[in-house]
Formats: structure tokens, C-alpha cells, sequence
């Protein structure tokens, strides 16, 4: 690993992997409840697989580069996708290694046998014979191929097939019926629950074919295919419909990995390499069975409860309030969720629907809910004849056709929708209402971390900010004014605006805080964000640190700062926390020389964030909303039960259990409960 990365820099997609390392340790972590682990072996699996469609699919376009422009955009491809595949492979087979010894026995403790064809007793047998003749057979998509085979087989994306030896020279892909449970529970049987994949259902009936002598063999195989649109010409014609067109492509993408059963034999592995035309870097070995994000729908047959203890969001006191706007314009309304009910949003938009003063509401929609009270309530704006502003970024990502359903249904009601702009992501979380009022526009603002989307809400945690400040509004509108194009540049010195302001601003704020400390003043950075990977700033962090300012680093994800290193950073501590919610917050903290400075928004360090998507950053300036988000970056800091040291080598080791155990997302919980008693 040493080999790609200095003491200056991570190689930020070997930082991905680590995050997901910390995923995988949650599954191993036996202070969480068994169906919890089982969990997180389904969440590291999700990553895992869109990483290849995303990520690897990328360095692998940038091969096809010409050289000069290639050493801009990724040093030495070919050997970061072989150290990928090697740290992909050995955390393969940890994977394996929780699944098997530990996941399995804890479950056979409950009762809970998960079996596979061969251990089938009689009785459950004549049972998968009539699930197989009853459900499955019928809907069974088998491709025949043979050892010389010459046109490459197309299989799905993601889907899940069979590979099958029938004979010396003959071999068969059957794909697993992607519209069935991938689970079959059987009878229970003497006090003991038996569950199997649907896999072994097939594996078992396909091996009783009578005329057949020898029994076929088979191996679970699945592909990942690139995912990214390739729109040939961004800056003609209509975006929107182009991607549109683009969609059903991602299904017949490039394969960027091919997942195999490590049990296939090496022959059999050349000719499926063969059959599929791929090459040795695309084949990534595994377990007896793959898709283990199927695990998030894993039955629990018990009356056992083996999860997590719900934790209901909390009611935010502004819902006693009566009216949301009122509440707002009397003082600043922060919002915390999932620990806080996200009610209050959907409530402020429903207020402003029916609210017969409010004129205008601007809103942007990066990833849409696909039911959503939200949406409702501004496709009832635009009914009820307000003017109606949505922009919707339909380069999300996985969410372009539902952000498009969407689109679709706030026009046909009367919204404006502004779609995706070439080149740019609009990233930014903010919503813009006006309202008249004795004849003179009133203006609120809400400006978020986390997405309008009630779902994720629930799992994320977030911050929202609901504003009236005269000045902070003005400058929202203009961040809405450049989306409608009547502007070009936000003149804003409140809020910062990717790509204009937030990296000098950032660069500014981190420049004083050098300054004060080269004066003999105390100083001190404070961030909590997703992803930290602009080598801009992270130079500028090593200034800092060199300088003596003392730098705390909250990082979920890629952290490409190298940390702890003599004459460069040994200012800088870095944790990472992976736990039942998705850190997904961003706050910004500065000393300012005693006068603390204090931002959230939408703006990872990566570069991507700060040149080439629109995000906005606001300043908190209410000094009991600082104090809360300080209170919860300390609860943070301290947490000694799932908190990570990210270190030069990124070991994800967890920061000493001591007493008392602060677990963060729980203190944080426990937090917002005693304001509510």
C-alpha cells in the first residue's frame, strides 16, 4: 500500500476502501446485535458494488487517455486498480471469514440454521422440488455456451447466475430470479428455524434432471457494470433528454468486475473469463454466494428481537410553535436529524403551499424520495398559483429517473423546473421562500447538509438551518437567481457559494487561524465532513499544522491527509465514526482568536465541491445553536466506542475503550431527549 501514497497523501480511492474496512468491522463487532452485523455485511456489499461501477469504471476510462492529460487526472492507473484488487481481495476474505465463523454460529445459537442444498433432509427436499416446479421454473433464463465459445455472453448487471460444468466441453449460465425472495424459509422443525438461499433451491432441482449421468456443478457468479452515462455532448441540445436516453446504457456498460466463487475451478474460470470477455483484472474472487446486500431483507423467523432499539426522532420544539414561518422570523430554527423529527420541512413546505401570502418558493432536489409529503406539498404550491422554482439535478447519480418522475409532475402542475447544467452538479441543499407582507416581500431560507428526502432523513445525520435574517436570504436568492440564469456570479459575503467563494473563503479562515498562532494566540480548526481529498486544502491544513494551530478532524469517509506526520501534520488528529446512522454533516469550526467562527453546508474538501459543483455554506450565528453543535463535535470527539483512528497507514484501529463508554450517536440522542423532557 506504502507504494501509493507519500507522507504527503492518501490515494483517495484506497481511502474509500478503508472506510469500508470500518463498515466490515461493524459486522464483526459483537456489541451489536446479530441482525445489525448482518446488516452492515449488506451495507459493506452495496458499497463494494457501486465502487466498482463508479470508481474502478473511471481509472479504467482514464487508461484510454492520452498520456499527458492522463498523469493530470490519476497517477499510474494500472497499479492503483492492481492495489484495489489486492485490498479488495483480502477484505473478501474477511468478509468470508465474519460470515462463516462468527455470523453463522451466532445464528445457529438462535435457532437460526441458514443451509445449503446438500443439507437438505427429506421432508425439505420434496419442499424445494414444489418451490422450484411452483415458482421458479417456469421464469428460468439459461444461456448454453461450450469451451471454443467466440461471441461474449451478455450478462445483467448485478444479476446473479449460476455457472454450470455440464460436460467436458459444454457449460451454462442460469440466471437466479432477481423478482423472487433471495431467501426460503422452510417449516420449522423440532424448535429450529431453517432458512436457505434460493440459490440451493436451484442448485438442488437443477442437478435432478434423470437423464443426466453426472450431477452439474455450479458457481455463483455476478458482474458489475460501469454506471456512468458517457453523454457525448453535454453543452448541445437538451441535457435532460439526453440523459433520459442514457439510462437503459448503464444496464450494458463496461463489466468493471466480475465476482466468482473462489471453489471454481482455474479451468473453468478461463473459459467463463472467455465466454464474458474479460480480462484477470476484472475478476475478483469471493464466497459461495455473492449479493450480499440481499441480507438487508435477511428473515427473522423468531420472536426474538435481534436488532437495534428503535430511536424515534424527537420532536423539535418549533412544532409547538404553530406556524413554522411565524417561529422563523422570531429566531433561527437548527435542525438535527435523524435525532429531530425532519417534520418540521415538510411542514415549513406545506405551511408555504397553502399559505395564501407566500408568492414565491425556490427549491433545488438533488435526490428525490420516491413517496414523498415534501413533494406533495410543492406540486400543491404550484396548484394553488404560487410561482414554484424547482431545480432538479438529474446527474444524481442512481436517482436520475426518479428525480426525472419528479420533474415531470411539478411541471405538469404549473412548477418552473430547471434541470441539470453541463459540466456542473448542483449539490447545494437550500430552500428559498418569499412572502408578502403589508406590501413589502418577506424572505426565509432553510440551508441543509443532508438531501429533501424523508427517507434518508431517517438514516443520515444532518443539519438544517431555518433563517429569516434579512441579508442571509438576499444572498440565497442570488444563489437561485444564478440557477435561473439572470445572473452569473452570487455576489455573496454571508453565505459561501461553490465554485465561487467557499475555497477562498475556506483558505482565508484557515489563514488567519495561521496568523494567530504565529502571534502567540490560541487557535484551532474544528471539521466534521464526509470526505477530505483537495490536495489545495489539505496543503493548507499542513500549513496550519507547521504553524502550531491544533487541528481536529471528524472524516466518515476518504481522508486523503496523512496525519501525524513529524514537520508536517503532527497537529492533526483524524477519527472517523461508523455507526447505526451515516455521519453525512458538515460543520466548519475556527478559533477566530476567541471569537469563534462556525459553518454548515453541503461541501465536502474534495474537489469536486469546491470547483466544480454548486453547494452553499452558511454562517450559524446564533450563539445557543453554536453552542449546541460544539456540545455534539465533543460528544463526537470523545467517543471511545465506535470511533476510529484514522493514522498515516489508515489501521482503523478504535480509539481505547475506556469508562465511561460514550457512544456518540447515542449520547447525541440522549442529548436532544433531555431538551425535550
Amino acid at each position: 500500500m506504502a507504494s501509493l501514497y507519500n507522507t504527503k497523501y492518501y490515494h483517495r480511492d484506497l481511502s474509500w476502501l478503508r472506510f469500508n474496512h470500518r463498515v466490515l468491522q461493524e459486522a464483526a463487532d459483537k456489541r451489536n446485535p446479530l441482525y445489525e452485523r448482518i446488516k452492515f455485511l449488506a451495507i459493506y456489499s452495496s458499497n463494494l458494488d457501486e465502487f466498482f461501477r463508479v470508481r474502478v469504471s473511471d481509472i479504467r476510462q482514464i487508461k484510454s487517455v492520452e498520456k499527458p492529460l492522463r498523469k493530470k487526472l490519476i497517477t499510474k492507473p494500472n497499479k492503483v486498480l492492481r492495489e484495489i484488487k489486492k485490498q479488495v481481495d483480502l477484505q473478501q476474505d474477511e468478509f468470508g471469514q465474519i460470515f462463516q465463523k462468527q455470523i453463522m454460529p451466532d445464528l445457529e445459537e438462535e435457532n437460526i440454521f441458514l443451509i445449503h442444498h446438500k443439507q437438505f433432509t427429506a421432508t425439505q427436499k420434496e419442499i424445494a422440488k414444489s418451490y422450484y416446479c411452483d415458482t421458479l421454473k417456469d421464469s428460468l433464463n439459461t444461456k448454453k455456451f461450450d469451451f471454443k465459445h467466440s461471441e461474449p455472453i451478455f450478462v445483467e448487471n448485478e444479476a446473479l447466475y449460476l455457472a454450470g460444468i455440464v460436460s467436458e466441453t459444454q457449460y451454462q449460465l442460469v440466471e437466479i430470479p432477481k423478482d423472487e425472495p433471495r431467501f426460503f424459509v422452510f417449516p420449522k422443525m423440532q424448535g429450529k428455524y431453517y432458512i436457505t438461499f434460493i440459490d440451493d433451491i436451484l442448485k438442488y432441482n437443477l442437478n435432478q434432471t434423470p437423464e443426466k449421468e453426472e450431477k452439474t456443478v455450479y458457481f455463483c457468479i455476478k458482474i458489475s457494470r460501469d454506471a456512468e452515462l458517457y453523454i457525448e455532448d453535454e453543452f448541445s441540445g437538451n441535457l435532460k433528454d439526453k440523459i433520459e436516453q442514457s439510462l437503459p446504457k448503464r444496464a450494458t456498460g463496461q463489466a468493471t468486475r466480475v465476482l466468482v466463487d473462489s471453489a471454481m475451478p482455474k479451468t473453468f474460470v478461463e473459459i467463463l473469463k472467455n465466454a464474458l470477455d474479460a480480462s484477470n483484472a476484472d475478476i475478483v474472487f469471493g464466497g459461495p454466494y455473492h449479493n450480499f446486500k440481499d441480507f438487508f431483507a435477511f428473515p427473522n423467523p423468531t420472536n426474538k428481537d435481534l436488532s437495534n432499539d428503535t430511536l424515534a426522532p424527537l420532536p423539535h420544539p418549533v412544532l409547538k410553535k404553530g406556524s413554522i414561518l411565524k417561529a422563523i422570523e422570531k429566531s433561527d430554527q437548527l435542525l438535527h436529524y435523524p435525532y429531530q423529527s425532519f417534520e418540521p420541512v415538510i411542514q415549513l413546505l406545506e405551511e408555504a403551499a397553502d399559505d395564501p401570502y407566500v408568492t414565491k418558493i425556490k427549491i433545488t432536489i438533488y435526490r428525490a424520495a420516491s413517496e414523498s409529503r415534501l413533494n406533495d406539498a410543492i406540486t400543491r404550491a404550484a396548484k394553488n398559483g404560487k410561482k414554484v422554482i424547482v431545480f432538479i439535478e438529474v446527474k444524481a447519480r442512481f436517482d436520475e429517473h426518479n428525480n426525472l418522475k419528479w420533474g415531470a409532475t411539478f411541471e405538469k402542475h404549473g412548477a418552473k423546473v430547471i434541470y441539470s447544467y453541463p459540466d456542473i452538479k448542483v449539490h447545494s441543499k437550500i430552500l428559498y421562500i418569499e412572502r408578502d407582507e403589508e406590501q413589502k416581500p418577506k424572505r426565509y431560507a432553510y440551508i441543509a447538509t443532508g438531501n429533501f428526502n424523508e427517507k434518508t432523513a431517517s438514516l443520515y445525520t444532518d443539519f438544517g438551518l431555518m433563517t429569516a435574517h434579512p441579508k442571509i436570504t438576499k444572498e440565497l436568492n442570488k444563489v437561485f437567481l444564478v440557477l435561473e440564469r439572470t445572473i452569473i456570479v452570487p455576489k455573496t459575503k454571508r453565505l459561501l457559494v461553490s465554485p465561487f467563494t467557499t475555497r477562498s473563503k475556506f483558505t482565508e479562515l484557515v489563514n488567519n487561524e495561521i496568523e494567530f498562532s504565529n502571534a502567540g494566540k490560541d487557535s484551532y480548526i474544528m471539521l466534521k465532513m464526509n470526505s477530505l481529498e483537495d490536495k489545495g486544502m489539505i496543503k493548507l491544513l499542513y500549513r496550519a499544522s507547521i504553524a502550531g494551530v491544533k487541528i481536529k478532524l471528524l472524516i466518515r469517509g476518504i481522508c486523503s491527509l496523512v496525519p501525524g506526520i513529524k514537520g508536517q501534520s503532527e497537529n492533526i488528529e483524524v477519527i472517523s465514526i461508523v455507526d447505526r446512522f451515516l455521519e453525512h454533516g458538515r460543520v466548519y469550526v475556527f478559533g477566530n482568536n476567541g471569537e469563534e467562527k462556525m459553518y454548515i453546508g453541503s461541501a465536502d474538501w474534495m474537489t469536486r465541491n469546491l470547483n466544480h459543483r454548486i453547494e452553499v455554506v452558511t454562517p450559524i450565528y446564533e450563539a445557543s445553536h453554536q453552542k449546541t453543535i460544539k456540545d455534539l463535535l465533543e460528544i463526537e470527539w470523545n467517543d471511545n466506542v465506535k470511533a476510529r483512528i484514522i493514522d498515516a497507514e489508515q489501521k482503523n484501529c478504535y480509539v481505547p475503550h475506556v469508562k465511561p463508554a460514550i457512544q456518540s450517536q447515542l449520547a447525541t440522542y440522549d442529548y436532544f431527549k433531555k431538551s425535550t423532557e
